[in-house]
């Protein structure tokens, strides 16, 4: 495992233990976290929203990392967030009460590293599958 995965994997176990002070030390001074599912920046002391955001409606939410692809400072990560939501999950539009449980399945991270630290977190999660697995979404077949 090369110092970039590492780095990494570490994030991924800080924000398991909802260390939010911890989370933001992970990136470098200008670093950013995107979601581009909702198309929103996370930017210094915000970089902690995202985790404080699943903590607070998935506080028992595990991260599983499948599988870790690794190009000199570009780091892609294939995982799933799992866990029950037990709280209001938020939303640009509101929050989301409807209490379920999730696998999040097939997530994909890009992350950019610099000096060890993140430059970039880019997050692409399933919105649809998220909410359906919430039972928000109905999926007839």
């Amino acid at each position: 495992m090369n110092v970039n995965e590492t780095a990494v994997r570490n994030a991924y176990q800080v924000a398991e233990r909802k260390d939010l002070a911890g989370w933001v030390k992970c990136f470098t001074e200008d670093g950013t976290f995107t979601d581009e599912s909702i198309g929103v920046t996370y930017r210094g002391k915000q970089l902690s929203r995202p985790v404080e955001i699943y903590a607070a409606a998935f506080p028992d939410m595990h991260r599983e990392l499948y599988r870790v692809f690794v190009d000199g400072d570009t780091v892609i990560v294939e995982l799933a967030l799992q866990g029950a939501q037990n709280g209001p999950l938020e939303f640009a539009h509101g929050n989301h009460t409807a209490y379920g449980q999730t696998n999040g399945r097939a997530v994909l991270r890009r992350v950019w590293l610099k000096n060890g630290k993140i430059q970039s977190f880019d997050c692409y999660p399933s919105g649809t599958v998220i909410l359906s697995q919430l039972g928000v979404l109905r999926i007839t077949k």
